[in-house]
């Protein structure tokens, strides 16, 4: 059988498949195979996170109570489209989206409303938000302050990988060159305010969402994580400063050797990549450190409870390839937003896994496995001739702006595509062992009736706010902007002025404008 990534995945394998002088390892150890920690799972499990907002910061709020009394260790928030795209919520642009496909965030009052009654010293957040990442940390991080709690108390993420964004999902704001400025000024301004938190997830996830193989997600995602290495280095950073704060966010796919064979071939590339190209020197610079989501385009609507099955052996890749948390998805995404019982339900798959497997008892326990090692070799080989493609072009922004990275994952997909429209590649309930009638599901609503709402909230806040302050406040930020100086100072301290995203986002696309894709044929 052909593995999704298109090599040959052989009946059998054999030690002289594996080179003798294979870069297997220790755990803890360069090159990193066998995962970045020594212990891995053996003293503690990754952290179990579960991706959610929905509505209004209200309702997004009492899901995020549930998941934690149910055994969440760390929280993932799901934006709306219109806040992903730096809009508020009574902008004309965003009428029909608002709450649709994650909370609305507006402004300090939401974040604020978004985080009541929760600690922020002792959850750790991720947020799924890229454009606009460091608004929407400035926004977390001055709820923090309004707990009592310093910068340096805080441990999350924000994704804030924008050159995926070019590649495969969309939700850009401005062009390449001011967004990795912006990425620079939030690696600098989170080493000296917010020590702990990892200033960017670099994303493979939305590639192979989009269509991408195992070998094109780590080979474009290491690609972009170059890209960003080179931008903070031209900014004056030194790359031990940054480079330990790094992350990486990548799918599990069903497949599950390939899978755990991705995952060791990342932390071994990036690992080699950081110390030969960039001279890091820290450890902590070359370990690969990622967060893994259960694939959603996987999901089927068919049979939604098969997705149960599926949802569970990507878990399964994810916890034996290594990660260092892990959200996975409900059975019926494919349908909707997931009910507070799926939601629930797919928690326990992760707690099923750490508790009662015995996956957590040894580290990295299929190390030494022919098929494994001999496939970690090959997702290596194959995924640094794709680099090496990417850098022909002169950068990874280079080739994005050429379209070679969305070209590629278009054509993965469509190979995909046609080997289940044939039959060759089998997906169950779809094209084989079909049902002949589905049972009726009823889906998790969201209410219209949102939008006004948070319609209204703006009104009450621009009329009860320093108006003049604020607009003093963005006149400030649009001079940084359009100078040298890091606008993240800026942007908080009109963000504390209860300026809103939507006007943060807009000051920032009149100095910096919006980035027009040019399509090729």
């Amino acid at each position: 059988m052909n593995a999704e990534s298109g090599f040959e995945i052989k009946p059998v394998y054999r030690p002289g498949d594996v080179p003798p002088d294979a870069p297997i390892g220790e755990p803890g150890e360069f090159p990193y195979t066998r995962g970045v920690y020594p212990t891995m799972y053996t003293k503690r499990p990754w952290t179990m996170r579960q991706y959610a907002g929905f509505g209004t910061a209200a309702e997004s709020n009492a899901r995020y109570h549930q998941l934690l009394a149910a055994g969440t260790m760390g929280l993932s928030v799901a934006f709306d489209l219109p806040t992903q795209m730096g809009y508020d919520s009574d902008d004309p642009i965003a009428h029909g989206e608002v709450g649709k496909v994650g909370v609305a965030i507006d402004s300090l009052d939401d974040m604020r409303q978004l985080f009541d009654g929760i600690p922020l010293d002792r959850v750790s957040t991720s947020m799924t938000i890229n454009a606009p990442g460091s608004v929407l940390l400035l926004l977390y991080q001055l709820v923090a302050e309004e707990q009592g709690l310093p910068g340096s108390a805080l441990q999350g993420t924000i994704q804030n990988d924008i050159l995926k964004e070019y590649i495969a999902r969309g939700t850009y704001i401005f062009p390449p060159k001011p967004s990795l400025r912006l990425v620079a000024d939030t690696f600098a301004y989170c080493r000296s305010e917010i020590p702990k938190w990892n200033t960017i997830s670099i994303s493979g996830y939305h590639m192979a969402e989009a269509g991408a193989s195992p070998v094109q997600e780590i080979a474009f995602t290491l690609a972009n994580g170059i890209e960003y290495v080179r931008a903070a280095l031209a900014a004056g950073l030194e790359v031990d400063d940054f480079a330990p704060r790094l992350s990486f966010f990548f799918v599990a796919r069903t497949t599950l050797l390939e899978e755990i064979a991705k995952f060791r071939a990342a932390r071994r590339m990036w690992a080699r990549i950081m110390r030969d190209e960039f001279g890091a020197q820290d450890p902590k610079s070359l370990m690969l450190r990622f967060h893994t989501q259960t694939a959603g385009v996987q999901l089927t609507a068919q049979q939604p409870e098969v997705n149960l099955v599926r949802v569970a052996i990507q878990a399964l890749g994810a916890v034996a390839g290594g990660t260092q948390s892990l959200h996975t998805n409900a059975y019926d995404e494919a349908l909707a937003l997931p009910t507070e019982k799926s939601a629930r339900l797919a928690l326990r798959t992760q707690q099923v896994l750490a508790y009662e497997s015995g996956l957590t008892g040894t580290v990295d326990p299929f190390a030494g496995s022919y098929a494994i090692e001999a496939l970690t070799d090959e997702v290596e080989r194959q995924a640094a001739e794709l680099i090496e493609r990417v850098f022909s072009y002169g950068s990874a922004v280079d080739a994005i702006e050429q379209g070679f990275q969305k070209q590629e994952i278009e054509t993965s997909a469509y190979r995909i595509a046609n080997e289940i429209d044939s039959g060759e590649r089998v997906v169950v309930g779809v094209n084989r062992f079909a049902a002949d009638e589905e049972e009726r599901y009823e889906p998790l609503r969201v209410d219209p009736a949102i939008e006004a709402a948070q319609v209204a909230r703006l009104a009450a806040l621009r009329s009860a706010r320093d108006n003049a302050a604020v607009e003093a406040a963005l006149a400030d930020l649009a001079k940084a902007a359009g100078g040298t100086e890091n606008v993240l100072p800026l942007m908080k301290e009109a963000l504390r002025l209860r300026a809103t995203v939507g006007e943060v986002c807009h000051t920032l696309r009149g100095v910096w404008g919006v980035h027009h894709p040019v399509e090729r044929f």
